[in-house]
């Protein structure tokens, strides 16, 4: 048990919470030390704060969280762990070199099972090609230099974060009240079911992908792959299904004119973060998609469900720091029902981790009013975004009414 003290020491520093927290077997711990597992618990909340998290947290810390997220446990209670974490030294470097080989083993038993399932048939060779590479440790120390640090030139940004637009909306109230997306980006639009969340989708896809310089990885666990194919074909053309199918040669031309095959639709009701990360890895996306981020795989199984969510949208952010901005979908709670404005209030399962992720938030909004069936109601709830030269700066947190054609599976502008 004294490993767990220790590590729960070390991982009140974030660079290394941060670091190695995904090869730690809480599970073990929740099953075998409860009450130190509630410690452990804490941590992701304890570290929320972006402004805190380059500081190293102190025991006192931990002890507040504590009495915020768990109340109706006493901290008498934990008293004889709190005396016995504050009389422990620890060797931070050994509690490292301790996650580092748990990393390693990680790491090859992912390999292992990747090998495996080359043998048995069951996946190419190439699969195995793409694990070796992706854990070869590219951990190598360097000096420091220029490279190292944000360019301040200010010419420098404002070309590159305002001058130069990103991807451009097909929606011009868009364009003017959000701006276009750079790769960093990460937001999210929500909304209740059958609201139009997908048609939202099929009409940005297709025209950000003519403008896309790599492949839109579209990652989809909600409805039937081909059912969301067929909706990006009607985004992308604009015309009624029985249309499309009355010469399906010709539409598939045009629709790969306009789309230029860049977008790929992933359909895996139980896609996992890790087979996220082999697809972005090896076909290096201009825009990620997912339909719905809350129902990725493979996160730390926690008591809470808000801070489990909010792991998936940190993890969503670096993959937009990393490869291409990043547009998820989630649902709207019941508050959300038949509320044109929506809030970030009325995010689904969520207190503040997944709107505090984000860089904006389109909340869509529907009324059951008779004769308003195709009206939505969009409201920047959050938008942290630069913009372009032809944005609006008193429409930052807009709210405005556009039309929803579901029949050609598109929104358009009044």
């Amino acid at each position: 048990m004294h490993l767990y003290h220790s590590l729960l020491i070390a991982f009140l520093n974030y660079e290394v919470y941060l670091k190695y927290k995904d090869y730690v077997d809480f599970e073990f711990i929740k099953e075998n030390y409860p009450e130190l597992s509630k410690l452990f618990q804490c941590l992701p909340e304890l570290h929320e704060n972006s402004e805190a998290t380059q500081y190293q947290r102190s025991i006192a810390d931990l002890q507040v969280a504590l009495a915020t997220q768990y109340p109706k446990y006493s901290i008498k209670d934990y008293t004889p762990i709190f005396k016995q974490l504050e009389e422990l030294t620890v060797d931070t470097s050994k509690v490292e070199t301790y996650l580092h080989g748990l990393h390693e083993r990680s790491q090859a038993s992912k390999v292992a099972g990747v090998a495996l399932a080359v043998a048995e048939g069951v996946r190419p060779y190439s699969d195995l090609l793409q694990s070796l590479s992706s854990v070869v440790s590219t951990e190598v120390p360097v000096d420091a230099s220029e490279s190292d640090f944000v360019n301040d030139n200010l010419e420098f940004l404002h070309e590159t974060q305002q001058t130069t637009n990103g991807l451009r909306w097909p929606l011009d109230s868009l364009n003017r009240n959000l701006g276009s997306l750079r790769k960093g980006d990460f937001g999210f639009l929500f909304a209740r079911p059958e609201t139009g969340k997908t048609t939202f989708l099929s009409t940005v896809v297709p025209y950000m992908a003519a403008q896309a310089s790599g492949p839109i990885l579209w990652f989809n666990n909600e409805e039937q792959g081909g059912k969301v194919a067929l909706r990006c074909y009607q985004g992308a053309l604009g015309i009624p299904l029985n249309q499309l199918f009355s010469n399906t040669e010709l539409y598939q031309v045009q629709y790969q004119e306009k789309t230029h095959g860049k977008v790929k639709i992933i359909a895996d009701a139980s896609i996992t973060k890790q087979r996220v990360e082999q697809l972005c890895s090896k076909y290096q996306p201009s825009l990620i998609i997912f339909d719905q981020i809350d129902k990725i795989h493979g996160f730390h199984k926690e008591d809470r469900q808000d801070v489990e969510l909010k792991a998936i949208y940190v993890w969503a952010r670096e993959l937009a720091k990393q490869y291409a901005p990043v547009i998820a979908v989630c649902q709207a709670g019941v508050s959300g029902e038949g509320k044109r404005w929506l809030t970030m209030g009325d995010v689904d399962n969520s207190k503040t981790g997944k709107q505090g992720e984000a860089d904006w938030i389109l909340g869509i909004g529907k009324t059951h009013d008779e004769g308003l069936e195709n009206i939505r109601y969009f409201h920047l709830s959050k938008n942290k975004l630069v913009g372009d030269n032809d944005a609006d700066p008193s429409m930052r947190h807009g709210k405005w009414e556009v039309r929803i054609k579901p029949e050609i599976a598109r929104y358009e502008d009044f």
